[in-house]
């Protein structure tokens, strides 16, 4: 399953997909779906964000890094985001992905990928463990979605001299 740095071409099929996720409540506090030009405009960050695609070029999923902080000592560290569609779940998609960006993310020179995953979200929990991440804290109560509170767990994986 190729990846690969992720184009203007790609932005309707990447918000199709992270309507999905909004839609299903399980992977984001997010609740407003998105438009494609919000979603492109993601292009523009210049940190890595990479698409999944079959062998047709069907886009099944992405990943995404942003910011973590415009703090100078978090410099290096970057929050990222997986999302892969409804259709391709299972299919070993956010694996691959998150490989692939933490590739990405340490020759782009960051040294940490982090995020949050909401903590009954088991599958998102299993592929970040398989491609690498270390589960490190719970955060609990951490926001409320459609008026429930929900605990995320931190996940992380060093890259690089980091790493080591």
């Amino acid at each position: 399953m190729p990846t690969r740095p992720a184009t203007a071409d790609d932005a309707e099929a990447m918000t199709a997909i992270y309507n999905e996720g909004i839609a299903d409540r399980v992977a984001t506090f997010e609740t407003r779906p998105r438009e494609v030009d919000e979603v492109a405009a993601w292009l523009a960050d210049g940190l890595p964000l990479l698409v999944a695609t079959d062998q047709d070029g069907t886009v099944l999923g992405f990943a995404r890094v942003s910011s973590y902080s415009d703090r100078c000592v978090y410099e290096g560290v970057g929050e990222h985001g997986v999302y892969v569609a409804r259709a391709a779940r299972g299919q070993q998609v956010g694996r691959r992905l998150l490989e692939a960006l933490a590739a990405a993310s340490e020759q782009a020179g960051l040294h940490k990928l982090t995020s949050r995953v909401f903590a009954d979200n088991g599958a998102s929990r299993a592929v970040h463990l398989a491609a690498g991440f270390t589960e490190v804290g719970i955060q609990r109560r951490h926001g409320r979605l459609d008026g429930e509170w929900k605990d995320c767990v931190l996940v992380e994986r060093l890259l690089g001299e980091a790493a080591d």
